[in-house]
C-alpha cells in the first residue's frame, strides 16, 4: 500500500501546485487584467517596447498564453504590425522565467503567511481588487505548499535502486525527455508549473540534471502548441503570432538539443544547487533565444507573411470572426472578440432595413427576399455569441467582466428580436403589399422613408453606444422611444379619422402596422444599449406609472 499512496501524494501535490499556479492567473487577470490589456496595446508602436511590456505583462499574469491572445488580437485585427507583435512574444518567453526565478530559493516558510494574509484579504475586504490580490496570495502560499510537499515526498525515495534505473534510462533518451515535457505543458496549460516541478525533483537528486535540462526544454516548446492546436480554424492572419511563435520554439529546442550533450556536464558544474541549475537553463533558453532572434524579426515577419497569406476568398456572413477558443481563458480577450463578434449583428440589422426601405421603394421582392435570408445570419451568429459566452471560466472574471458579459447578452439578444420583428413582420406585410399590387401613397411613402431612415440612425447610435458606454449619447437615444410613439399615435389618429369619415383602405391599415413595427424594432434598440447604461448610472426609473407621493 506504500507505493500507491505515494503516488495519490504526489498527484496531490502535482495538483495542488497547478491549482496555486491557476489562481494566480486568474487573481490578476481579475484585478489588473483590462489594465494590462492597455498597457501591452499602448506598448506595440515598436519592437523594442513590445518586448519590454511582454517581458512586464507575462511576468504579472505568469502565463505567456494570456500574452499572446492578447498581441494575436491586436494582430489579426490589423491594430498592431507583426514585427511588435512577435517581439511581445519573444519578451513573454521571458517573462516566464521570472516566478521560477524567484522560486528556485527556498521560500517554503512564507507560504503560511500568504495563505493567512490571502484569506484574511479575501473574506475581509470588500472591494473587488482587494480580493482579487487575496486570491493571487493564496495561489502563491498553495505553491509554495506543494513544492514543500514535492521534497518531502520524493526524500524517502531518492536512493531507491529501481528508481535510479528509471531515471538513468530517462537521462539516456533527451528526445524522449523533451516530448514528456511537451505532453506535461501542453496538458497542464502551464510551463512555470511543470518546471518548477522539475526544480523539485532534481533538487533532491532524484531526477538527473542532463534529463532535468531536457524536461524544461519540452516544457517551453508544449506551453506554444495550445495556441496553435485551439486557433487552427481561424484565419491565416490571427494564426501568425502563435505559429511564429512556436516555430521559433522548435528551432530553439532542435539547436539546444544538439549541443545538450556537451552543454549539461559544463551548466552542471557551476556552483548553485540543481534547483538554481534549473532554473538558470530556463532562463539561460529563452534570453539567448530571444537575443538571436530579436535582430531576426523583419525578415522572419516577411517569411511569415508570405507562408500565411492574408484570405481573400468571400467567407460565410454567418460564421462568426472574432470567437477564438483559444481566448476562453482569457476573459479580458474574449470579451473584446465578443464584443466585436455582437457588432457585426449590428451591421446584419442595418443591411436587413436597408433591403426592407430599397424593396418598398422599388417594389422589388427579389431585394425583400434577400433581407429575409439575412435573418438566418443573425440568429446564427448569436447562437454562437451565446455559446463562446457560457463557456467563459467563470473564475478568472472580475465583476466588470461578469456585467460586461451581462452587457453583450443583453445587445445580442436584442439585436435578434429586432431582426425578428424586421422578418416576421415587416418583410411579410411589405411582400403582402407588393403582392396585392397596391402600393403605398407617395405621402405614405415619404414617412415610411423617413422612419426607416431615423431607426436605422439609432441603430448606429446604439452600435456606437455599445463601445463608448456614454450616459449622454444614451439619453439621446433613450429620447427617441417618446418620438416613436408619437409617430405611431399620430398615424393611428389619422386612420381611426379614415375609418369614421369612412375612408380607411387596408393600405392605411398596412401603414399603420409597418409604422408600429418599426417603433418595436427602435424599442429593442433602446433596451440594446441605451437602458443597460443608464441604469448604470443610476439615471433609469424602474417604471412609468407616476407616484401617488
Amino acid at each position: 500500500m506504500e507505493f500507491p499512496r505515494t503516488l495519490l501524494e504526489l498527484a496531490g501535490s502535482v495538483a495542488l501546485l497547478l491549482w496555486g499556479v491557476h489562481m494566480v492567473q486568474t487573481g490578476v487577470q481579475r484585478a489588473w487584467g483590462a489594465r494590462l490589456r492597455t498597457v501591452l496595446g499602448q506598448a506595440l508602436r515598436n519592437r523594442f517596447a513590445a518586448f519590454a511590456a511582454g517581458l512586464g505583462v507575462t511576468a504579472l499574469l505568469q502565463s505567456s498564453t494570456a500574452t499572446g491572445l492578447m498581441v494575436t488580437g491586436f494582430a489579426a485585427g490589423g491594430m498592431v504590425d507583426l514585427v511588435p507583435a512577435l517581439a511581445v512574444m519573444l519578451g513573454a518567453n521571458v517573462g516566464t522565467t521570472l516566478i521560477v526565478q524567484a522560486l528556485s530559493f527556498d521560500v517554503s516558510f512564507l507560504s503560511p503567511a500568504l495563505v493567512l494574509g490571502g484569506v484574511l484579504a479575501f473574506r475581509r475586504a470588500d472591494a473587488a481588487a482587494t480580493r482579487d490580490v487575496g486570491r493571487v496570495l493564496i495561489g502563491l502560499g498553495l505553491m509554495l505548499l506543494a513544492l514543500r510537499q514535492l521534497l518531502d515526498i520524493v526524500t524517502p525515495y531518492e536512493d531507491t535502486p529501481s528508481l535510479r534505473l528509471l531515471l538513468g534510462a530517462l537521462a539516456s533518451e533527451p528526445l524522449l525527455d523533451v516530448l514528456v515535457g511537451a505532453v506535461l505543458a501542453w496538458a497542464a496549460h502551464s510551463s512555470v508549473a511543470i518546471v518548477l516541478l522539475v526544480m523539485s525533483l532534481a533538487a533532491k537528486g532524484v531526477l538527473p540534471l542532463a534529463a532535468a535540462f531536457a524536461l524544461v526544454l519540452g516544457a517551453n516548446l508544449g506551453t506554444a502548441i495550445n495556441p496553435v492546436l485551439e486557433g487552427s480554424g481561424a484565419d491565416p492572419v490571427a494564426r501568425r503570432v502563435p505559429l511564429g511563435n512556436f516555430a521559433s520554439r522548435v528551432l530553439g529546442v532542435v539547436v539546444t538539443l544538439a549541443v545538450l550533450p556537451r552543454l549539461a556536464p559544463v551548466l552542471a558544474a557551476m556552483p548553485g544547487d540543481a534547483a538554481r541549475l534549473v532554473a538558470d537553463f530556463h532562463t539561460l533558453f529563452n534570453l539567448v533565444l530571444a537575443t538571436l532572434l530579436f535582430p531576426l524579426l523583419p525578415a522572419y515577419a516577411r517569411l511569415l507573411r508570405r507562408l500565411l497569406p492574408a484570405r481573400v476568398d468571400p467567407a460565410d456572413p454567418a460564421r462568426p470572426l472574432y470567437l477564438d477558443a483559444a481566448a476562453r481563458e482569457t476573459p479580458v480577450v474574449a470579451l473584446g472578440g465578443a464584443a466585436r463578434e455582437a457588432l457585426r449583428l449590428a451591421d446584419v440589422l442595418e443591411a436587413m432595413l436597408a433591403g426592407l426601405a430599397e424593396g418598398l421603394a422599388r417594389a422589388d421582392r427579389r431585394r425583400l427576399a434577400e433581407a429575409r435570408r439575412l435573418d438566418d445570419v443573425l440568429d446564427r451568429l448569436t447562437g454562437a455569441i451565446r455559446g463562446y459566452l457560457s463557456g467563459l471560466d467563470g473564475e478568472a472574471m472580475s465583476e466588470a467582466d461578469h456585467r460586461r458579459v451581462t452587457e453583450i447578452l443583453t445587445f445580442v439578444i436584442n439585436m435578434e428580436h429586432a431582426g425578428d420583428v424586421v422578418d416576421r413582420n415587416l418583410l411579410v406585410l411589405a411582400n403582402r403589399a407588393l403582392k396585392r399590387g397596391r402600393p403605398l401613397t407617395p405621402a405614405q411613402q415619404d414617412e415610411l422613408a423617413q422612419v426607416l431612415q431615423r431607426v436605422g440612425a439609432n441603430l448606429r447610435m446604439a452600435a456606437a453606444l455599445f463601445l463608448s458606454e456614454d450616459p449622454r449619447l444614451a439619453r439621446l437615444l433613450a429620447e427617441e422611444k417618446p418620438e416613436f410613439r408619437r409617430i405611431e399615435a399620430e398615424a393611428a389618429e389619422a386612420h381611426f379619422a379614415a375609418m369614421r369619415a369612412g375612408e380607411a383602405t387596408e393600405i392605411s391599415a398596412l401603414h399603420l402596422d409597418l409604422l408600429r413595427d418599426l417603433r418595436r424594432v427602435n424599442a429593442h434598440l433602446v433596451a440594446a444599449a441605451a437602458y443597460p447604461v443608464l441604469e448604470t448610472h443610476g439615471e433609469l426609473l424602474p417604471s412609468r406609472l407616476r407616484r401617488d407621493d
